[in-house]
């Protein structure tokens, strides 16, 4: 058996496909299928001629999404997207799709869609998304195995949070003589790979975290993929080298990689191209008086909001470093900045586009006296991070680290207007199914 992706190496040869109807139509004696099989999709054009009788009633009879196997010579066609198509001239049906297959040539809504999200993976949209998304797990994993990261996996289910628990899932763990554990699911692991990079010296994790918060916005998920890495004796420039190396790494291999399916997306390829280094740099302070002078009501001290960061990115064609937060809004394991005490060496990386925030990063305080005023600062209680101070208390080093979303990634990439398209099964608020 040949997969679709590979027929371009059997010009003139004979080649066995298996797949699935994605669409067809008859001319008379002849017929036309569109066959899909997961690694692309290829015309098999049949002639009743060819075709046992058997044969050519079988494809009469076919349905959309019936699962079938074909032979056929493989053909050059400069019409085909794949600039192939396969002669056929055997025909088996695996298994007949019923009649009533949901999504149709019309217009359904996102609930809908929603709803029947296990067969609209099918789509070639939304096949082309998850493509995209893998291209980018695969370059993530290989510009760390390059840097000499090392893949960290951290608990789910952790203590307590590294930014507070207001916005954590919460939940009963284990009874002990009648009293009750609490336990929360992830939103970062951060804090553990902290602690893995004091064995390791550098170490990266990729895995599911939550978020309960309310938010209804195109930019969250309530269970999203999150990946972390932190560095031994990186400070903060060094931290921020690495996120634009690795972003620029992504995006490359996505133009390389993903041609057929950028196509698809009708993506503005020119735009991702002129994704290289130098990304722009502003410190909080510069986006505020830019801010502003766009028509924003931001203050001094304020956080960006959505809107915010919309309105900063599509000022410019390339990502953006926005440096040096105040204290107030960034959280308690985020190093002071020597030269201004009141701001924190931290960065987030803005896509262009009016895409926001993809990245959050920070040197991280190492200093525990430091460190145990800012958790006092926060009120945060220091039993269930007790380990955590012991990696300032032995041997502690200057270290930085940052998480990227990886759905906001994708969305980005992808040109996707909500990032419910950019992870195969979204929970959101509002959605638990399918």
């Amino acid at each position: 058996m040949t997969l679709i992706s590979q027929i371009g190496d059997f010009l003139g040869q004979e080649v066995e496909l298996k797949g699935w109807a994605y669409n067809f139509r008859s001319s008379g004696k002849i017929f036309f299928l569109q066959l899909r099989d997961g690694s692309g999709r290829v015309q098999v054009v049949y002639s009743a001629a060819v075709l046992s009788e058997d044969q050519w009633n079988a494809l009469q009879q076919l349905r959309i999404e019936s699962s079938v196997t074909v032979r056929g010579t493989v053909k050059k066609d400069e019409r085909s997207p794949s600039g192939f198509e396969l002669d056929g001239f055997v025909f088996t049906l695996i298994q007949l799709a019923q009649e009533d297959y949901p999504i149709s040539k019309k217009e359904h809504g996102p609930d809908f869609l929603l709803d029947h999200r296990h067969l609209w993976l099918r789509s070639e949209r939304q096949w082309a998304v998850q493509r995209v998304r893998n291209t980018i797990i695969n370059s993530t994993y290989t510009y760390f195995h390059e840097q000499g990261f090392m893949k960290f996996d951290t608990p789910i289910l952790t203590p307590t949070s590294c930014e507070g628990t207001t916005e954590l899932f919460e939940m009963d763990y284990f009874r002990n003589e009648d009293v009750q554990t609490k336990a929360y699911l992830a939103q970062s692991g951060q804090l553990y790979v902290e602690a893995g990079i004091m064995s390791f010296g550098r170490c990266f994790d990729f895995g599911p975290v939550f978020r309960a918060e309310k938010s209804k916005t195109r930019r969250h998920l309530t269970e999203f993929w999150m990946m972390d890495a932190e560095a031994a004796f990186v400070e903060h420039e060094g931290n921020m080298q690495i996120q634009e190396e690795l972003i620029c790494r992504i995006v490359q291999d996505v133009l390389k990689k993903n041609v057929y399916e950028l196509r698809v997306l009708e993506r503005d390829t020119e735009a991702l191209r002129k994704v290289v280094a130098p990304f722009v740099h502003l410190t909080h302070q510069d986006a505020i008086k830019q801010l502003r002078d766009l028509g924003s009501d931001i203050t001094d001290r304020d956080d960006l909001g959505a809107d915010d960061e919309t309105l900063l990115t599509q000022q410019y064609d390339r990502p953006i470093f926005l440096e040096k937060y105040p204290v107030e809004v960034k959280a308690f394991y985020m190093k002071r900045d020597p030269e201004h005490a009141d701001r924190v060496l931290n960065n987030d990386v803005l896509a262009p586009e009016g895409y926001g925030e993809i990245i959050g990063g920070s040197q991280r305080e190492d200093d525990l006296d430091t460190l145990l005023e800012r958790m006092s600062q926060h009120h945060l209680a220091l039993e269930p991070l007790e380990w955590y101070l012991d990696l300032r208390r032995y041997g502690s080093v200057p270290h930085s680290g940052f998480g990227y979303g990886l759905e906001r990634i994708v969305a980005w990439i992808c040109g996707l207007h909500h990032v419910r398209e950019a992870i195969p099964f979204p929970r959101m608020i509002n959605r638990l199914t399918p």
